[in-house]
């Protein structure tokens, strides 16, 4: 625990000026960021008693090491300064407004040929229409299925639109009439744009015409004496009619706004939020908060405007913005809003009439999303703090573990072994810091050995990285089995290809999760194994542990705890105790360590699961280098199999596009030496296929079938 005094700038230092100030803690993690008015006046006051903060800025000014600022202009600068390094950094002691992502919308590709109506969640993209958000996706298609009696809009993905125009045969709801059927040609493309531009229309509440509009066809048809007709276009009506009741009207005007309540208490706050669009309210969501400090009503409000809007522009922004507290000041805030939508924007307390009334309902649901927040446990701040206090106390640490790791082992009969690590903090997941491990040690089954090499090979990348940032106390690394040399002039070798044994490219999980080497420390992102846990949690009991602990005592590493939780009796083990430490069933230490345990055993076997299947899928021309996924799918095409293309001449094999004289000698050298898959033999009448060899490129939808594999491996998997 850190001593705010070791690290408090000297008044004189802080500029009396607008600006946004970053804690960080002695990893040079940013842990908090802020804006203020005046930087001086608002950093001093972290700087006083402890007794006089709130227990949880009291825990951040403790857990800091540094503080910085960065002067602005004006207020809005730092207001989209702030919020940029929130989504940056992700402070865990920010404001954070959980499930935030997780909202789905109503969308309308219209940046497709053939529009599609869908249901979409996640970061919105251009060209496309977005109506919502709505509390639950079947809301969305149950609005959709009536819809589409009227506006017979595609709602089919790529592959089946693809598979239809192939066939010349749509789908079900082309010929219930639910679908126009672009596919096989029934409607143009300029005409069925058009369908989806009316479908939109209807979405964003110019209802009025096609209800006329279907109201006169209606009678025109009864008057012809086509009743069939009228009678459908009643249905029509109908439909259409139920669709709107959906989304009562709730202010006469026609208004375009968004209400925004908040209830809080003195650790949480719960927010919701109603999108009136047309006078109708289209959507709603809700976000859960842990306050920080003592954070006003209008604080909260701004930060959840800058979770609203902050990727918005144009229309996405309301005209409107109702909420219960005006921001201190409002004027930045209200002249961000202005810019983000490029017109004027109304920032005010509905003070009377049904915009009030409106109002106090989105406040009663805001009031029972935080009753019902504190009834879940898992979610709750005050239990989280009592697991991490329960399992301190069981495990005799000097402090409540923040950062917990957890360990496990999979593979399936031997083969495929694979290791996970996910990262808990504070009690929650951390996603972005899970990795996963290839054992590549040794060949084989050995749960223990598996268990000592995962623990090794991530504590020497964190030795790596702390002492490339030049974290040790004495200028030198400690003379371990586990310390990466350095080069001539002292500094410690970058990147994976220097590091040697430590890094390879199975050490961690590729793409969105990994973070690359190439960010700089000091910036305050994350880097790989940069930070230390305060406990190591295995999946299993005393042999798991003590090769955990025997891998942390090689690198010279003595100041993190290690615990294991065996399935069987849910006990948990600590190295060098021959009895186990049973917590009671009612304990949310367990809770936790369960909660942990049973994340790491997912996340490991998913993966195992995954190299399996693409183990499975492999064929003899993913042994050619430097031949791709696009080249492997072009010979397939060009040839029909592998079997034809293993006949083919090397100047046959030019032929293809993209592939030059020196691939096709290496494509030939490699299925030479291959040996070809066993034939085919239909089980019903005994007879071998001959005709074809499966496409074992690996790049088609379903696995290929070859004579003498097995349907699916059995044995135990872990």
């Amino acid at each position: 625990m850190a001593d705010p005094s070791s690290y408090r700038p000297r008044p004189g230092d802080i500029p009396d000026s607008p600006g946004v100030y970053r804690f960080r803690d002695e990893h040079r993690r940013v842990i908090y960021v802020g804006k203020a008015k005046s930087l001086r006046q608002r950093l001093a006051n972290y700087f006083q008693d402890l007794t006089n903060l709130h227990p949880r800025t009291r825990t951040m000014v403790t857990t800091a090491a540094s503080v910085e600022w960065t002067v602005v202009s004006t207020e809005v600068e730092a207001l989209q300064l702030e919020y940029s390094w929130i989504k940056e950094y992700d402070p865990r002691f920010n404001v954070k407004y959980r499930d935030d992502k997780s909202y789905p919308y109503l969308a309308v590709t219209m940046n497709e040929q053939f529009p599609r109506v869908q249901v979409m969640r996640g970061h919105k993209k251009k060209g496309v229409r977005y109506f919502g958000p709505y509390a639950h996706a079947w809301a969305i298609r149950d609005t959709v299925d009536l819809l589409l009696r009227v506006f017979p809009v595609r709602t089919c993905s790529a592959g089946v639109f693809k598979n239809a125009a192939r066939t010349g045969r749509p789908c079900l709801l082309g010929y219930i009439g639910k679908c126009s059927a672009p596919c096989v040609g029934r409607i143009a493309p300029e005409d069925h744009q058009e369908l989806a531009e009316e479908f939109c229309d209807f979405m964003a509440g110019r209802t009025g015409t096609y209800l006329r509009r279907l109201e006169k066809q209606m009678r025109e048809a009864a008057e012809e004496m086509e009743y069939e007709r009228a009678a459908r276009l009643r249905d029509d009506i109908e439909a259409l009619k139920k669709a709107m009741e959906k989304n009562a009207v709730v202010l006469a005007d026609a208004t375009d706004a968004d209400l925004i309540a908040v209830a809080e208490d003195e650790l949480e706050a719960a927010v919701q939020i109603f999108h009136v669009r047309g006078g109708r309210v289209r959507g709603q969501r809700g976000w859960v908060t842990d306050k920080v400090e003592e954070i006003t009503t209008g604080a909260l409000v701004e930060h959840a405007l800058q979770q609203l809007y902050g990727e918005e522009s144009g229309d996405a922004v309301p005209k409107e913005v109702l909420v219960p507290a005006l921001p201190e000041p409002v004027e930045p805030v209200q002249e961000w809003l202005t810019a983000r939508r490029g017109s004027n924007v109304s920032l005010r307390i509905p003070q009377r009439g049904d915009k009030k009334s409106l109002m106090e309902t989105v406040q009663r649901n805001a009031q029972q999303a935080l009753a019902l927040h504190k009834t879940k446990r898992a979610s709750d701040l005050t239990t989280r703090s009592r697991a991490l206090e329960e399992i301190a106390e069981a495990l005799d640490l000097d402090s409540a573990p923040l950062r917990i790791e957890c360990y496990d082992i999979s593979h399936l009969q031997g083969d495929d072994v694979v290791a996970s690590m996910v990262v808990f903090e504070d009690g929650l997941q951390r996603k972005s810091e899970y990795r996963r491990f290839q054992i590549k040690g040794f060949a084989g089954q050995d749960d223990v050995r598996s268990m000592h090499e995962v623990i090794t090979r991530r504590f020497k990348r964190y030795l790596a990285e702390k002492e490339r940032t030049g974290e040790w106390a004495d200028g030198s690394a400690p003379d371990s089995p586990g310390t990466v040399g350095s080069r001539a002039d002292g500094s410690a070798p970058d990147g994976p290809a220097a590091e040697g044994s430590l890094a390879d490219a199975g050490d961690a999980l590729t793409g969105t999760e990994v973070i690359t080497d190439s960010l700089k420390d000091d910036d305050g992102r994350p880097r790989k194994f940069a930070y230390p846990p305060q406990l190591v949690v295995v999946d299993g009991g005393q042999p798991q542990v003590a090769a955990a602990r025997r891998a942390l005592d090689e690198l010279g590493i003595d100041d993190i705890a290690v615990c294991g939780l065996a399935k069987r009796l849910e006990e948990v083990w600590v190295p060098g105790e021959d009895d186990p430490v049973v917590l009671p069933r009612t304990s949310e230490g367990l809770y936790l360590l369960q909660r942990v345990r049973d994340e790491a055993h997912r996340f490991a076997i998913t993966y195992q699961r995954t190299k399996r299947a693409k183990r499975f899928r492999a064929g003899p021309l993913d042994d050619v280098p430097g031949l791709g996924e696009t080249r492997k799918q072009a010979l397939i095409k060009h040839f029909g199999s592998v079997k034809k293309l293993r006949s083919a001449t090397i100047e046959q094999i030019q032929e293809v596009p993209g592939i030059g004289r020196k691939t096709a000698e290496t494509i030939a050298v490699a299925l030479a030496q291959a040996a070809p898959a066993a034939p085919a033999v239909n089980t019903a009448t005994g007879e071998i296929i001959e005709d074809e060899e499966p496409d074992t490129t690996g790049g088609s939808s379903g696995e290929p079938v070859t004579a003498g594999a097995p349907d699916e491996r059995r044995g135990q998997e872990r």
